[in-house]
């Protein structure tokens, strides 16, 4: 796709940005041209959207009009408004873009069956999938633990590899980063963020879509970016603009500086509280104030990564000189720096966080003074229900008792000090309530955080040091979201006291954050299942839903990667640690947590000391031929202004410390981690020898395998024509489920492992698989008869129907049987009976997940009517045809007395101009009763969607009319 629109309908402030090295830049679309003083008050997030208007403008996908609302946001962002937004690239991670492609291939198939060109299917911006879902942890504690789960993983995966490694030749403008690289938010942050693009002459922002609800971590980088669905990326993917709805801004200043000790995961969990009490769902958040400006960006980026939890689309972090120092740091060219920094400056995109925000107008505010920040951890169940660590023991011994919900696992009191000894190994173990049973330093939110990360090694180091141990049927694990982590690690030492606990590197990816966490050993499981032991997790992750880390692990928190060593070592949950000992010192001696934990000024101390032996090796050949160069550099800080006249070569980061005139201690981390950074990255798409041993077709057609269990032809374009099928009848619907609140894309559409008995085991097994080769739920989303059995297969799902009964199962209303979801949807289908599903609030939290929409989908249902929706997962339902309804406010299945074996008729209107988004219809049930809801459509595009019967068909009837 073209940088600029083909009509250039604001070619009249184009600009040239000059290069003070000589020559130019570029050019650019200048806000400051338009002379209106209304963008002065924007937010730099809105700021971002009216430059893409403005460069995509043709008076056809984006009109002039479009570019007038978003430059009057102040006004028409209350008012529902609908705008389109062009993205300049989209990101995958393995899960989603399987399914993804598996839906690209079959649209291609579609455009051929359809008599037109099938290669009109393929991306027209910058497609970049990064392989980092499919790891497990299979073997841990373990020196070849790295080794031995990639080796797993290709054994596994070979079949989705080589189909990823197919798309990327298969279609233009796809990189494909191969497995064991990196998580995918990481790499984009340190890797694949442009922050500003450069494409046919033309300069613009970078802003990015991707099919993982936590891209919003590159907005840390002062990058716009945000989940989709998945059906939504692949539409953007072939030219579509994403039609959305013009948010509002909540502005949040920062202020002060947080207590030695405090982390980044503690100052995360703390906003994503604030904020979700607050209310952003599908609004931008946008940060500001001094408190930013004395945040490293490596937290800004774990603050971003939270969006989904807190549930706004955006966290944005403008860019200021933090960000450069960072660009810096990663090993990006220091011409494109300056260009970056030049342009924003030029555009009204670059802060100053000194400067106070007197311009900028905020939909509303808040203020978080850093130093109110306190250790804390989040859980039972839910990313927001923090719990400070001083009270982590009270709130444990309360949730025990409480009665069965978010809070609460209903334990009797005479149960709760219920202790299960059982043999390990030939060694005796005992299992409590609370009994940590998985302790990961994991996820994309923490795992390539300097701070935190050394921070755990120090944990660890002193944990050593004392002679402090993890129990062995602890299984502890280690997945850095970088392979540079590991580099830091190694050079710093801290990596052997992490091994030392048991702490090994066990591959470069989610792991435990999506349920990848690997079997527990068999005494372990069998002595909490068989006793009803209430065991729990501790990971450094952004995800604790129930069912999502492990089945066994009921209580599962999230906590930073320091805090998940110590609760390692002390095996429990149940502990105030500013009072009990956590473990005793080799000399008998208890230990508290404060013995083992480091200052902020000892993580810095670590940082340091790498970062300078580092330097002295690259330093040292340089040395030998000028001796006194260092000292020079570090107590004088040499300019030079000029070419050197210094006749022998000198070390590259010598010539960087001289150029730029930076502090010494600056110089250290801003000019030798560089090469860390480009030593990895450089080689990140040669992927390793089993990566580069897969065989691919040359075909751009693929060719299905109807054996293979991993992908298959979707049934979507199945026997499509070019007629609209228009709006479908939702008549005499049966309720296939009713649930209550907060039921998440985890519940819906599982990602983790595939249980014995389900209806997707049993298919597998009939064709052949092995239940070794299982794999998860997430690995096999390229076939849809795996994945439509795995629909509503939460084994802690709680159905309305089922009167308490826990369970992926439900009521067939009109034989009163208890079924499977999955037997009791294809009853209904077998009989002709469509389906529609009840829910409360915040129905389809969680990850954007697109086969919690193309599941129900194939199971029958024709619409889903909650209290309220997660924003990814309504627009989902929408790109796949299925209608969203939302009880009017005050109402619910309770307050109607809805049971679930009704029978639901929506009255739409009969002819489709009569339908508007986001207006009322009637619902009817055959037992009398009438109430009206709202059809939660944002926008008429979204209403096309529905009547092309979703968006991808949307998609293809529009690209052959063109």
């Amino acid at each position: 796709m073209a940088a600029k629109a083909s009509e250039d309908v604001f070619k009249g402030i184009l600009t040239t940005l000059p290069n003070p090295e000589g020559g130019e830049h570029g050019i650019f679309y200048s806000l400051p041209a338009l002379n209106d003083p209304r963008i002065d008050r924007l937010p730099y997030s809105i700021r971002i959207l009216l430059e893409s208007a403005i460069r995509n403008c043709d008076n056809f996908r984006v009109t002039k009009n479009d570019v007038e609302l978003i430059m009057d946001w102040k006004n028409t962002s209350t008012k529902q408004t609908e705008i389109p937004f062009m993205p300049a690239r989209v990101l995958l991670q393995d899960a989603t873009g399987v399914p993804a492609l598996v839906d690209l291939a079959s649209m291609r198939d579609a455009m051929k069956n359809l008599g037109s060109d099938p290669n009109k299917i393929s991306p027209l911006v910058p497609v970049e999938l990064v392989i980092d879902h499919s790891v497990q942890v299979d073997v841990a504690r373990s020196d070849d633990a790295l080794q031995a789960n990639m080796e797993c993983e290709f054994h596994r995966n070979r079949e989705r590899f080589s189909f990823l490694k197919w798309g990327s030749s298969a279609f233009e403008n796809m990189l494909v980063v191969p497995p064991g690289s990196g998580i995918v938010h990481q790499v984009n942050l340190e890797y694949l963020g442009r922050v500003v693009f450069e494409a046919d002459g033309i300069l613009y922002p970078d802003s990015v879509i991707g099919t993982d609800s936590h891209t919003p971590m590159i907005d840390g980088l002062g990058v716009a970016g945000w989940g989709v669905g998945g059906i939504e990326a692949e539409a953007a993917m072939l030219g579509q603009p994403m039609s959305m709805i013009l948010p509002g801004v909540v502005g949040f200043e920062l202020s002060g500086k947080l207590h030695d000790g405090v982390t980044a995961t503690d100052l995360v969990l703390t906003v994503a509280q604030m904020l979700r009490r607050h209310g952003v769902v599908g609004k931008f958040v946008e940060f500001y104030g001094e408190g930013m400006g004395e945040m490293s960006l490596a937290d800004r980026a774990t603050i971003a990564n939270m969006c989904p939890e807190y549930g706004a689309t955006m966290a944005f972090f403008p860019v200021d000189n933090v960000t450069l120092d960072y660009l810096r740091l990663t090993g990006r060219r220091e011409q494109k720096v300056s260009m970056i920094e030049s342009y924003l400056r030029a555009n009204k995109m670059f802060v100053d966080c000194k400067e106070g925000n007197d311009e900028r107008v905020y939909t509303s505010q808040l203020h978080l003074d850093l130093g109110d920040v306190e250790s804390c951890v989040s859980g039972p169940k839910r990313p927001h229900d923090r719990v400070p660590l001083k009270d982590m023991k009270a709130d444990w011994q309360a949730c025990l008792g409480n009665k069965v919900g978010f809070k609460g696992f209903g334990i009797s009191k005479g149960e709760k000090d219920k202790v299960v000894n059982f043999c390990f190994h030939g060694e005796t173990a005992e299992l409590k309530h609370g009994s940590v049973v998985i302790a990961a330093i994991t996820s994309c939110t923490n795992t390539s955080n300097p701070s935190v990360m050394l921070c755990a090694g120090l944990v660890a180091k002193k944990a050593c040091e004392l002679g402090l141990e993890i129990k062995q049927w602890i299984k502890t694990s280690l997945a850095p979201g970088s392979r540079v982590v590991t580099e830091y690690l190694r050079q710093s030492g801290l990596q052997d006291y992490l091994n030392q606990l048991g702490f090994h590197t066990v591959g470069y990816g989610c792991t435990t954050c999506i349920g990848n966490s690997g079997e527990l050993d068999d005494s372990v499981a069998s002595a909490i299942s068989n006793n009803d032991i209430l065991a729990a997790s501790v990971l450094s992750g952004n995800r604790n839903f129930e069912g999502r880390v492990h089945p066994l692990t009921r209580a599962n928190y999230l906590a930073s990667p320091p805090l998940v060593v110590a609760y390692a070592l002390a095996g429990t949950v149940d502990i105030d640690f500013s009072k009990e000992p956590i473990g005793k010192a080799k000399n008998g001696k208890n230990v508290y947590l404060k013995d083992i934990w480091p200052s902020t000024k000892e993580v810095s101390e670590v940082e340091r000391k790498t970062e300078k032996r580092n330097l002295e090796n690259e330093l040292r050949p340089s040395l030998a031929i000028v001796p006194n160069l260092g000292t020079l550099i570090c107590r004088f800080r040499l300019r030079l202004v000029a070419r050197t006249d210094i006749g022998t070569k000198i070390s590259v980061s010598i010539l960087r410390i001289l150029v730029f005139s930076v502090p010494p201690e600056k110089a250290l981390q801003t000019y030798v981690l560089p090469d860390m950074f480009k030593s990895i990255y450089e080689a990140i798409t040669k992927g390793n020898p089993m990566w580069d041993q897969l065989s691919i077709p040359a075909s751009t057609l693929y060719s299905w395998d109807p054996n293979s269990t991993y992908i298959h032809e979707p049934p979507y374009f199945k026997n499509m024509t070019m007629e609209t099928p228009g709006l479908q009848e939702i008549k005499d619907c049966y309720c296939l489920l009713n649930f209550g609140d907060g039921v998440t894309t985890d519940h819906i559409s599982p990602p983790g492992n595939i249980h014995k008995d389900s209806p997707a085991a049993k298919y597998l097994l009939e064709h052949g698989v092995d239940r070794k080769d299982f794999n998860s739920y997430g690995s096999r989303r390229g076939n849809h008869e795996v994945m439509v059995r795995g629909t509503f297969a939460n084994i802690r799902l709680v159905n309305k129907l089922l009167n308490g009964e826990v369970g992926p199962k439900t009521i067939h209303i009109p034989s009163g049987e208890k079924l499977s979801v999955y037997d009791a949807a294809m009853r209904y289908k077998a009989a002709g009976q469509d389906t529609i599903i009840l829910a409360g609030a915040d129905y389809g939290t969680g990850s954007s997940r697109d086969w919690a929409a193309k599941g129900p989908l194939l199971l029958g249902v024709k619409a889903v009517i909650a209290k309220s929706f997660e924003r990814i997962h309504r627009s989902n339902l929408v790109g796949m045809g299925i209608a969203p309804l939302s009880f009017k406010d005050g109402e619910d299945s309770e307050t109607l007395e809805l049971k679930g074996h009704e029978r639901f008729t929506v009255e739409l209107p009969s002819e489709v101009g009569e339908i508007e988004p986001g207006q009322q219809v009637n619902v009817t049930t055959d037992t009398g009763k009438c109430f009206q809801c709202n059809l939660c459509l944002d926008t008429k595009v979204e209403l096309a969607y529905i009547i092309h019967g979703g968006i991808l068909s949307y998609v293809i009837r529009s690209l052959i009319k063109q």
